[in-house]
């Protein structure tokens, strides 16, 4: 069953079921309180006939007595309590069938509504002291016929209204249901579009409205537009890799095909051609694991968490990058600075950051760590060639370069930042360039305090 139909169906029944039991309560209520009106004026009625029929028993017969004090819609009699006395029932006109209702005698006071040939009567017994001193009772037997056909007329028209209330009920169902499964609709449709033609578009609705369903519109464009830029990416990915690797493999395939022609021949050429492609393996190798690492998922870091001290971890890093680049490279503290981080980690994003100093500076590279409140922080600043204020959003893209012809001289594949936004991400930790151009750049990696 379409959810439409369900939403249709399911309303429809539980506001039929709520109008049924609200309307059986009011008519039980008006019942309970109609019957209890009846009962109690039939009491008061039957009270006021026994005490005048006490009262004048000695002076008059017994059957005027009743005749003169018999209900006008029932009967009137006097039960005995010993065999052989006998007062006949008298009855209103259109009540003479109660003159065969059963005769008993009650100890006490009782009323109560009683069936009898298809109708509802009030029947009220009193127990009076007669004027031989013996006990009787003095029943007053009242139709209910009037508080029957009340009933009967309530019921009709509660029935009545059950069912014209269904009717825009369930219309309204319908229409509910229509409001509530039409962004879904819509969405879904999209979603087919999107697969059939390959091309991403968004839902449109008011973008005034608060609702859950506008709310969940929005959230579906916004994965849209996720997917729409992650899309966009994958492909300028693909399209950069394979030109960023083809352009070795062309190398490497020439100077190949140049020492099978040559090689033997001219020493030199030898040298050359084996130096060059050992250069291109070299970057493929490396531009090979840099993609690799891009690729993997932020779980497979495999991030093991210590408590270290930024000062030191920068004092080794520069000491291992002096010594291997004879770069100078100055490390100053502000104030000391723990973190919980994996250190591998954040030691490979330290030295992604002083790799790219070394690049593009030939001034020495300070180092600074300190902590500020909540969080804690490295920065790695070089006086070197600076990024343009409109390149530094875009320095963080895959294969993305500020100098296309400079970068590649050094060396640089466009994946470093990349990279290093990656690990940053991985450690909980936050990265930031600030730069000016022929001035220098100054990257900082925030991470929060250790307590």
């Amino acid at each position: 069953m379409r959810l439409k139909n369900k939403i249709h169906l399911y309303s429809s029944l539980l506001f039929a079921v709520l109008l049924i039991l609200m309307n059986a309560l009011i008519y039980l209520l008006f019942d309970r309180m109609s019957l209890g009106s009846e009962m109690k004026q039939a009491e008061t009625e039957a009270a006021a006939i026994a005490e005048g029929i006490r009262r004048n028993a000695a002076g008059f017969p017994v059957r005027d007595l009743l005749r003169a004090y018999v209900p006008a819609d029932g009967m009137l009699r006097i039960v005995a309590q010993e065999d052989g006395i006998d007062y006949p029932p008298v009855t209103s006109s259109s009540q003479s069938k109660l003159s065969k209702l059963d005769t008993r005698f009650y100890p006490e006071k009782i009323k109560q509504a009683i069936p009898y040939a298809g109708e509802k009567y009030a029947l009220v017994s009193l127990p009076v002291i007669w004027n031989d001193g013996s006990v009787v009772n003095v029943q007053v037997v009242r139709s209910l016929r009037e508080t029957t056909d009340n009933l009967q007329s309530l019921r009709i028209v509660l029935i009545a209204v059950t069912v014209l209330a269904l009717v825009p009920v369930v219309a309204s169902g319908r229409w509910l249901g229509k409001l509530i499964v039409q962004p879904i609709a819509n969405m879904t449709k999209t979603m087919k579009e999107i697969r059939e033609s390959g091309r991403f578009k968004r839902l449109e609705f008011d973008d005034s409205a608060k609702d859950e369903l506008s709310e969940m519109g929005r959230t579906f464009n916004r994965m849209i537009e996720l997917l729409e830029s992650n899309f966009e990416k994958q492909e300028r990915f693909a399209s950069n890799a394979s030109h960023e690797l083809k352009t070795p493999l062309t190398v490497i395939e020439s100077y190949a095909n140049l020492l099978k022609r040559k090689g033997l021949e001219r020493p030199d050429l030898f040298a050359e051609s084996v130096e060059a492609i050992h250069s291109e393996a070299v970057r493929m190798r490396e531009m090979t694991e840099q993609l690799l690492l891009l690729a993997r998922s932020r779980s497979g870091w495999n991030a093991n968490p210590e408590a270290l001290d930024l000062e030191q971890l920068a004092i080794g890093e520069a000491d291992a990058f002096r010594k291997a680049y004879r770069r100078d490279v100055h490390v100053e503290a502000e104030s000391p600075a723990v973190v919980l981080c994996d250190r591998s980690l954040l030691r490979q994003l330290l030295f992604l950051f002083l790799d790219n100093a070394r690049k593009y500076s030939e001034e020495p590279i300070a180092i600074t760590v300190g902590a500020d409140g909540e969080s804690a922080w490295i920065r790695i600043a070089d006086r070197g060639v600076g990024i343009p204020k409109h390149e530094l959003p875009k320095v963080f893209d895959r294969f993305y370069r500020v100098d296309q012809a400079r970068t590649r001289r050094n060396g640089g594949f466009g994946l470093g930042l990349s990279l290093a936004k990656e690990i940053a991400e991985a450690i909980g930790a936050s990265v930031e360039l600030d730069s000016l151009e022929g001035v220098g750049t100054t990257a900082t990696i925030r991470l929060p305090a250790s307590r």
